[in-house]
């Protein structure tokens, strides 16, 4: 639509951290953004926005930083703020079933309504993750209007110059209306300089942006330009000063609509990028290059686009066994652990997302954990939802997994005593953004401040020399038949010459406790009919297990049994009284773990001697501020010869 008047500017911010997130990064998303933003934005009462703030940080800011609570509670008072609702602890309303999507909404929006007298009308959906099947829930809860990107009409189908206004839509006849956020608002509003961010807005009728208040002073060379160089005191001044006029939502609702709208399942752009296998997301790119960028951001990005929140479930199987894990509980009781357990942050990884931060995983592993104390969940059933079985059994205060598609191997370890996830390993995985460090490229910085997509990163040899791709899942009781090539060096690289199909494939599981493979060992083009079979048995103290394997094959082999154990301060964990540095070779029928964190000991005995290589379990993701090598745990493999077959026994005790 052309222009005809003055511009009213819908403006929005969305803030949220973590639940339970390390203090030290929320008094650092407090000091950086939250503090100076809100005592900005006390100084211009006249300036309307819109605010959405996740239930678990409202609680945090009251408690921990009163001041900026006040500066929120006056600036309701002073009819700045229009509040937004959202689930409570900020799940992705798509992946939690119905009964939890309306307990969350229910109970951020009373709290709202008890701090600030707010009547919440407006939803903010987390990560913009858009399912119509959440409709009915919404409008249950008095919702009467959601943000969503531009890009959700984009790809359904509309043009950019059609969406300066609202429309609604429709789930069984239950009607809802939908903003469309602009995009080059959001990469405009705080980057440019200040003169450009307000000729976007006036190109609009509606100029309409809801985005993360984080830009505002914690992303990265941010708090420079915004506070220090006062991009936002500029910005909010000129605004004032010119026809432009800033509006709540509610005040836009008033208006004609703009007609009716079906969107597909999608979220913004680039979700959907990271959604995507890291092949398919190179892919995907090398596309967009291929139509060329104009012809993309024209018309192509009606039809080119990347994969659904959900395929995260898919991409990454430690996420899916929490959400999994989550469902199950829903169904047995519903409490604040539960809805603590949905935040979103833990199930994805992008830019942003916390699948790779240990801390996050630990987090809702606590909560699990609370959970299992109300309602246990033994049997065996396929909880995954993939059509392989999981088996757990509850003993001496620690619960155990297993999985049948992976080799009958250990998912989780859960000690209930210490509420901790012992099994919270992460897979090495090759992802989208590890080209940059394969094959690094030259980045041009536009004007203003960069993005964090626009960003350049240090790549650090150290950090290059570390980057390791595993071809199995990182569980425990995982086995190996090799030879000599498994040594420490290849272990912690995963290069070692394999020769069974034993550590990534399916066993049958076997009443009561054991699972066996018919397999085969595979060498000089000719296969060897080769049969493992294992048992568990749970104890008080920990575990005992057996090991059975008989092969055909006439040549001497190195059987490897890899465990791998989450632990929070690896700089204090010992192996046999040994630091794990960079790594630890041992010789011993007994090896124990000491994790002073937890004030436990693991200790692993085996029937016979056994060589054993300890190393670190490392990745390499990306974030905000660039790369990061973290902890996942240590991997760690007991090794003993064998021709024909083998027979062992070992325990694992935990005290």
């Amino acid at each position: 639509m052309p222009k005809t008047g003055s511009s009213k500017l819908l403006f929005g911010l969305h803030i949220h951290q973590p639940v339970d997130n390390l203090s030290e990064a929320v008094d650092n998303a407090v000091t950086q953004c939250y503090e100076p933003l809100f005592a900005t934005l006390r100084h211009y009462p006249d300036f309307k926005f819109s605010l959405h703030c996740s239930g678990w940080l409202l609680e945090t800011l009251k408690e921990h930083y009163p001041a900026t609570f006040e500066d929120i509670g006056y600036l309701s008072e002073q009819g700045s703020i229009e509040f937004f609702g959202g689930g409570f602890y900020e799940p992705i309303l798509a992946s939690i079933p119905s009964k939890d999507r309306i307990a969350q909404l229910q109970m951020l929006g009373e709290k709202l309504a008890y701090e600030f007298g707010a009547q919440v009308k407006g939803l903010w959906l987390t990560e913009r993750v858009w399912e119509s099947g959440i409709i009915p829930q919404l409008v249950e809860c008095g919702i009467e209007y959601v943000m969503v990107d531009d890009y959700h009409f984009l790809a359904s189908g509309f043009d950019q110059q059609e969406l300066d206004g609202y429309y609604y839509t429709e789930e069984g006849g239950q009607k809802i209306a939908l903003f469309p956020i602009s995009k080059a608002l959001r990469y405009a509003i705080p980057f440019y300089e200040v003169d450009e961010a307000i000729k976007e807005i006036e190109a609009r009728e509606l100029a309409i942006i809801f985005d993360d208040g984080e830009k505002f002073g914690l992303w990265p060379n941010t708090y420079e330009w915004v506070y220090k160089q006062k991009w936002l005191e500029r910005f909010i001044e000129t605004i004032l000063q010119s026809p432009i006029r800033p509006i709540h939502y509610s005040e836009a609702l008033r208006e004609r609509p703009k007609g009716i709208a079906y969107l597909p399942n999608v979220s913004y752009y680039e979700m959907g990028e990271w959604s995507l296998r890291a092949k398919d997301a190179l892919e995907l790119e090398r596309l967009k290059k291929m139509v060329g960028e104009e012809y993309f951001e024209k018309i192509g990005i009606k039809f080119i686009r990347g994969g659904i929140w959900k395929n995260f479930f898919v991409k990454y199987e430690e996420s899916n066994r929490l959400h999994k894990r989550m469902l199950d509980m829903s169904q047995k009781l519903q409490n604040e652990d539960l809805f603590r357990l949905q935040t979103n942050d833990v199930y994805w990884h992008g830019i942003f997302g916390g699948l790779y931060l240990p801390n996050l995983r630990d987090n809702a592993y606590r909560y699990l954990c609370r959970c299992e104390k109300e309602v246990s969940g033994d049997g065996v059933k396929d909880l995954d939802m993939d059509g392989y079985k999981e088996v757990q059994t509850t003993e001496g205060g620690f619960v155990w997994r297993w999985y049948e598609k992976y080799g009958g191997q250990l998912i989780e370890l859960l000690d209930l005593k210490k509420e901790f996830n012992f099994q919270n390993t992460l897979t090495r995985r090759f992802e989208a953004y590890h080209e940059e460090i394969l094959h690094p490229k030259t980045k041009e910085l536009p004007q203003g401040v960069a993005t964090i997509h626009d960003l350049p990163h240090q790549i650090d040899e150290q950090m290059r020399s570390k980057l390791f791709f595993d071809w199995y899942t990182k569980n425990s009781f995982i086995d190996h038949i090799c030879d000599d090539s498994l040594n420490l060096h290849s272990f912690e690289a995963c290069s070692f010459n394999e020769f069974g199909d034993f550590a990534n494939q399916p066993f049958i599981f076997q009443e009561p406790l054991g699972f066996k493979r018919n397999g085969g060992i595979y060498q000089a083009d000719q296969a060897f009919a080769t049969t493992l079979s294992k048992s568990y048995r749970p104890t008080k103290q920990g575990l005992e297990f057996e090991i059975s394997l008989q092969t055909q094959s006439p040549h001497l082999y190195r059987y490897g049994l890899e465990c791998n154990l989450h632990f929070a301060h690896y700089d204090e964990l010992t192996i046999n009284g040994n630091p794990i540095g960079e790594g630890v070779e041992l010789l011993s029928k007994e090896f124990t773990i000491h994790d002073p964190f937890t004030a436990r000991q693991l200790t692993f005995s085996f029937s016979k001697e056994m060589e054993a290589f300890f190393v670190p379990l490392r990745t390499l993701s990306q974030n905000e501020q660039g790369f990061e090598l973290t902890w996942q745990g240590i991997s760690f493999v007991f090794i003993h010869p064998f021709q024909n077959y083998l027979e062992l026994k070992g325990s694992v005790c935990l005290r």
